[in-house]
């Protein structure tokens, strides 16, 4: 099939052309769109060959996804003897076939009344949603209400998402009916009919590929409008001022509802929260946890004797493809039902903890743990994460920036290689994960205002209400939030409710109750000067990472020995290339180390990807199991060690330090867990620092090297700094109540009742 005039005659009768060398009787079938004359010309034309070569005139409708089907609509004309012999390839292609009686070209005037058509729906949905846009209306909304109107077209309905999405992929192309209203255009003047209507809609076309657009999808003919007002379509949510919207939201519930709550669900229900987690970072939030890293049947038995509130085990599947990750999390599942089985009175929830910018295998997880528990009331979505700067405001999520919000969708984050998405809103992220599966209008919201004004009765409420599968989003700001939507799943829970909840790192440490405490340093865990140097290895390739790397390296100068990994050598040359690398990195890391020097094992920052998500997570693969090999062949121990990067601090402690569990202790950073690496790991006692890739500001990951490279005894002011915070945290004392502490001069008699004492 070709695209015009020029071209068939090519075909035909250019250099090379088929005609001459056509056999006696050979049936032709032009589909392309072209004028009726063209078609008359054409077949008297191949009537003059005297070989009788027939012409049948069958223009097409449907587009390239039909003729793939064989669904189209051919719309053909032409003598009885040539529709005859070419009716049952016609009607192959075909879900429709109409014969269009009046010989060669009368078919083609029928598809010019399509295509004017066409070209009009086209452009008028480009200038309505413009029109909304302009408004300042939701387009999503909009279009999502043209649907149930009178308005509605199938062109509306099939184009504007593409416009609401910015996505003009060419399943057709402005240049398409540039020509096609044009063949309209040159027929109503010889026809001598006015078509004022398809005549300024072949206006817009031809503005459209002026501007450059002509070969983009015929949708992109709404970037004429966009041009004119300024103003987009795709209704993506705009930056905001993180303390303009904080400000703008009502005040937070008043009471913090989890104390009591907490311990009567615990004695009601002896339910563990089991926290299933796609990388290391997840302990953001916690501590006094308890981590696996392997997941037999027997040591989840072990674990579920012990009634913990809740433990972690770490999957490391966002390093894996969704194929993998699904059977890892059956697998998982099927081995803690097993595990149950064996512990009388025991029960359990799941928890996904996922990224709290929305990267993972979402919904293959959530699928492949509902295959093995079954249904759930309903799937619950909350990514907000305080630490982090994560918020979820109105149903869209942001990442915050200094004082910027941005929407989740707009940061560097979403344009993951391998886990890239568009939607900063989550309703339409679920639809877009989903593939459509699951719309936007089928995912119910819990907003700040039913958190904050009704509490978690109306969330119970909420919930209870919900369809039998539904998917829930929890708008959230802060941890007081976190808190009244946790109390009112609890008391949903406890009505018998099931849910299975896709999140970040906050709603586990709110869903079991934990307090926050202050960032853990050296002394913290008697850690004294050492002879060797703390080991900080890096391998997100995140922006974020490389400001903070650089960073580093500008703080530490001379104190810090750098050794950077060539990412091309460990993941697309030859084997030998490889490990000449890894050697080489690994002596320098030893000499290093033994020198007392703090050393960076960076891997370069250049980003390479793959052709495909696949691709991409086998290139993360080859440069993380190269770091893997590289701290399993330092046999210099390091005072400490640090892993940037979800998926390399997860493949470092099971595969190189080779730790079957471990203890969170807390945070060294906000945001930023600390681990104590179990009796049969590599390196026992040596504190192991997660830090996650998209956490901290540029300056973040130099304050922790330089906490952690040189162990010292805190000043006074320090400890009293310290002393203060964990009695306002554990909330043994109002801030007035301190402050005419103070006064009186009895500071030493409360120093004296803190469990910190003995460090002074």
């Amino acid at each position: 099939m070709v695209a015009n005039e020029f071209q068939a005659d090519s075909v035909l009768y250019g250099n090379a052309g088929a005609v001459p060398v056509l056999p006696a009787g050979t049936s032709v079938i032009l589909s392309s769109t072209v004028s009726p004359g063209f078609m008359t010309r054409l077949n008297r034309t191949l009537e003059a060959e005297c070989r009788e070569i027939k012409l049948v005139d069958a223009p097409v409708s449907g587009g390239v996804k039909r003729a793939a089907e064989g669904t189209l609509t051919i719309m053909a004309s032409g003598t009885d003897e040539a529709l005859h012999c070419t009716g049952a390839v016609l009607s192959a292609l075909s879900e429709k076939l109409y014969i269009i009686k009046g010989g060669c070209g009368a078919a083609s005037s029928v598809k010019m009344v399509n295509q004017l058509l066409a070209g009009v729906h086209i452009a008028s949905a480009a200038e309505a949603i413009a029109f909304a846009a302009r408004l300042n209306l939701r387009t999503r909304g909009v279009s999502e209400i043209m649907q149930h109107t009178r308005g509605y077209s199938w062109m509306f309905g099939n184009r504007v998402p593409h416009m609401l999405e910015n996505d003009y992929t060419p399943y057709s192309a402005v240049d398409i009916f540039v020509k096609d209203l044009g063949i309209v255009s040159c027929e109503s003047s010889n026809s001598r009919i006015p078509l004022h209507v398809s005549s300024i809609a072949h206006q817009l076309f031809i503005s459209g590929s002026a501007s450059g657009w002509g070969r983009y999808d015929d949708a992109a003919v709404v970037k004429v409008y966009e041009t004119l007002t300024g103003v987009k379509v795709e209704g993506k949510p705009p930056m905001l001022s993180k303390e303009d919207v904080l400000h703008s939201l009502p005040s937070e519930w008043p009471e913090d509802p989890m104390d009591d709550l907490v311990s009567v669900a615990s004695r009601t229900s002896k339910k563990i929260l089991v926290v299933l987690d796609d990388d290391p970072t997840g302990t953001q939030t916690v501590h006094d946890i308890e981590v696996l890293t392997e997941w037999p049947v027997e040591a989840l038995v072990e674990q579920f004797l012990k009634l913990p509130t809740c433990f972690y085990i770490l999957t490391n599947s966002r390093s894996m493809t969704a194929d993998k990750a699904m059977l890892l999390v059956q697998t998982i599942c099927r081995n803690l039902e097993a595990a149950s089985k064996n512990v009388p009175g025991v029960s359990y929830t799941v928890v996904l903890r996922g990224d709290s910018t929305l990267r993972g295998h979402f919904p293959e997880e959530a699928d492949a743990a509902v295959s093995v528990l079954g249904e759930m009331d309903a799937w619950i979505i909350c990514p907000f994460f305080l630490q982090g700067g994560r918020y979820t405001i109105n149903d869209i999520h942001y990442v915050a920036d200094s004082d910027r919000l941005i929407p989740s969708g707009e940061t560097e984050f979403a344009k993951d290689a391998a886990f890239g998405y568009k939607s900063s809103n989550l309703r339409q992220w679920v639809e877009e994960k989903t593939r459509g599966r699951i719309s936007e209008n089928q995912v119910s919201t819990i907003s700040i205002n039913l958190l904050r004004k009704e509490g978690p009765t109306a969330v119970c409420q909420h919930l209870c209400s919900l369809e039998k599968g539904s998917v829930c989003i929890v708008n959230a700001a802060s941890e007081r939030d976190m808190a009244v939507f946790a109390s009112g799943m609890i008391q949903a829970e406890l009505k018998g409710k099931r849910f299975l909840c896709r999140t970040a790192a906050s709603f586990v440490s709110a869903r079991i109750g934990i307090k926050p405490k202050p960032p853990i340093c050296p002394n913290d865990l008697g850690l004294k000067r050492a002879l060797t140097g703390g080991l900080i290895v890096v391998g997100s390739y995140v922006p974020k990472t490389t400001k903070q790397v650089d960073e580093l390296r500008s703080q530490c100068g001379q104190s810090l020995r750098v050794i950077e990994v060539s990412v091309e050598m460990v993941s697309m040359k030859s084997t030998e290339d490889r490990d000449q690398e890894i050697s080489r990195v690994v002596e320098l890391g030893n000499a290093y180390i033994q020198s007392r020097k703090d050393t960076l094992v960076v891997t370069s920052r250049q980003l390479i990807t793959g052709k495909n998500p696949e691709e991409s997570l086998e290139i993360n693969y080859k440069v993380s199991s190269a770091l893997v090999e590289i701290v399993r062949r330092i046999d210099s121990r390091p005072r400490y060690i640090i892993a940037k990067g979800g998926i390399t601090s997860s493949d470092i402690a099971t595969k190189a330090l080779e730790a079957r569990r471990a203890k969170v202790m807390g945070q060294a950073l906000a945001g930023v867990p600390l681990w104590q690496l179990g009796p049969d790991s590599r390196l026992p006692g040596v504190p192991y620092i997660v830090f996650p890739g998209n956490v901290g500001d540029n300056s973040a990951l130099a304050k922790v090297v330089k906490n952690w490279s040189s162990p010292y005894r805190s000043s006074t002011k320090e400890l009293l700094r310290r002393v203060v915070t964990q009695l306002v945290l554990s909330m043994c004392i109002t801030l007035k109540e301190l402050k005419l502490l103070l006064q009186q001069q009895r500071l030493k008699k409360v120093l004296l009742s803190c469990r910190f004492i003995p460090v002074l």
